[in-house]
This record gives C-alpha cells, structure tokens and sequence, in this order.
C-alpha cells in the first residue's frame, strides 16, 4: 500500500529532473538562454543543479520502496 505513493513521486521527480536537464542542454546547445535576465553562467548552474536534485531524489524514492 506504501508504494503506491513512492512510485508516483520517484516518477514525478525523474521524469522533471530529466526533463529540466534535457531541456537545459538543448538551450545551451542551440547557445540560447537557460532563463530570461539572469546572467547565463548562474542560470546554467542553477537549472543543472535543480535536474541533478530533482533526478536524486526520484532515485531515493525508488529506493525507498
């Protein structure tokens, strides 16, 4: 029964982190900006980081079931 709410977050969190980190790299690839008004090496840092985090902690969700 526990499981049933792991598997929903660990998928939330991999899929946005993947998603964030795929989306990141197309933007730095295509030399566009990652976020409007920010400076581009802080916006870069930061969404990379966010992605990193959001894929953790969807591979400790599914750890924890």
């Amino acid at each position: 029964m526990e499981s049933g709410p792991a598997i929903f977050a660990g998928t939330t969190f991999a899929l946005f982190g993947a998603g964030l980190l795929l989306w990141t790299g197309a933007r730095v690839l295509h030399r566009e900006p990652v976020a409007l008004g920010v400076r581009p090496s802080a916006s870069l840092i930061s969404a990379t980081l966010s992605g990193v985090v959001f894929l953790a902690l969807g591979v400790w969700c599914f750890g924890r079931m």
